[in-house]
């Protein structure tokens, strides 16, 4: 089969598009044969280098296809079904994975990050991973779900505990967990301020669902909250970028607010003033990604049409390389998908 793999860490220059032994799935696996792969910022970040990656290796979480094949011993999907990839690997077996705590599980980790991924034309997984699709979602918009809007669900209603009517404010409103989070704040009538870099990208947000958008480049983003809000600031804090924002989104909070972060995208350390934590009763809480159940529960959403996947742009998988600098430019709305 073709597949893209890097045989080093380094820049886009390292993807290499080549030929490669077919995957032979177990009996309780199903072969997958991939029309989509969705890229993510993980994509970046493990061909620059991250510990636990073997190469060579394949990058790609979000992966849509049809069943190539089905093993011995799977009874519940059948060849040419249309389905995703759940984009979590997890044993299954332990307590916190009996538990439905698949992302607390000791060997969680996300498809194309310390296992192959999908940027080829087949991929071997258990069963428990399959979730059919319907006919009216397209490979390439199922491909661009499941990653960011698990991530996005589980921050908002399974950490922060989103309720109706409260005031949102989520940071960077073209990233793939922004757009998620966006529909997710809207579907529960919250009030949402979002953060954009340009005019297109603001108005892009507005036409998902945000109330304000702020131009994270010409304004400070704590002070135009406050305005909004007549001094108040908001109730929840949807926080992935790190130490280039994180001061801005402490300051946003009221007082008994919640910041929840999944992720350190500019850097993973940030200053932290323990007197203002305590004296406003603020929270801070970690989230990564999601559990089966919460990921079959925001695409049942998905399926209804309540949320939607958006798409920037499509790059054939031979054009991983291209694909790539694009998403380094972080000029997309939407996700960045690879088609086979």
């Amino acid at each position: 089969m073709k597949a893209v793999r890097i045989h080093q860490f380094g820049g886009p220059e390292v993807l290499k598009y080549e030929e490669i032994t077919d995957p032979k799935p177990r009996k309780d696996q199903v072969l997958v044969r991939v029309r989509a792969c969705a890229l993510n910022h993980l994509d970046l970040w493990v061909r620059n280098g991250l510990p636990g990656v073997n190469l060579p290796h394949i990058l790609g979480s979000d992966i849509a296809g049809e069943i190539a094949e089905v093993g011995e011993y799977i009874s519940d999907f059948k060849v040419g079904q249309r389905a995703v990839v759940a984009p979590m690997s997890f044993c299954n077996h332990c307590p916190k994975c009996v538990a439905g705590l698949q992302n607390e599980c000791r060997q969680f980790t996300v498809y194309g990050n310390a296992v192959d991924g999908g940027d080829c034309e087949l991929i071997a997984v258990p069963a428990v991973n399959i979730i059919a699709i319907p006919d009216s979602l397209d490979f390439t918009q199922a491909a661009s779900v499941p990653l960011v809007f698990v991530t996005a669900w589980h921050m908002l209603i399974g950490r922060a505990r989103l309720r109706a009517g409260q005031t949102v404010l989520i940071i960077g409103a073209n990233s793939g967990v922004g757009i998620a989070a966006i529909q997710i704040a809207k579907m529960f009538h919250c009030r949402i301020i979002t953060t954009a870099g340009d005019e297109r990208k603001i108005q892009k947000a507005r036409e998902l669902g945000a109330d304000f958008v702020i131009n994270h480049y010409q304004q400070k983003i704590a002070q135009e909250v406050r305005t909004i809000t007549k001094g108040e600031g908001v109730d929840v804090v949807f926080e992935h970028v790190g130490p280039a924002t994180f001061q801005e989104s402490m300051r946003s909070l009221k007082a008994g607010g919640t910041l929840v972060t999944c992720g350190a995208t500019t850097g993973p350390r940030v200053e932290l003033e323990l007197r203002f934590l305590f004296s406003r009763n603020l929270s801070i809480l970690g989230s990564y990604m999601g559990t089966m159940s919460e990921l079959n529960e925001v695409l049942g959403h998905v399926f209804a049409g309540r949320l939607r996947p958006v798409v920037d742009r499509v790059f054939p998988l031979q054009e991983a390389r291209a694909a790539h600098e694009y998403l380094e430019k972080s000029q997309m709305f939407g996700k960045v998908v690879l088609t086979i």
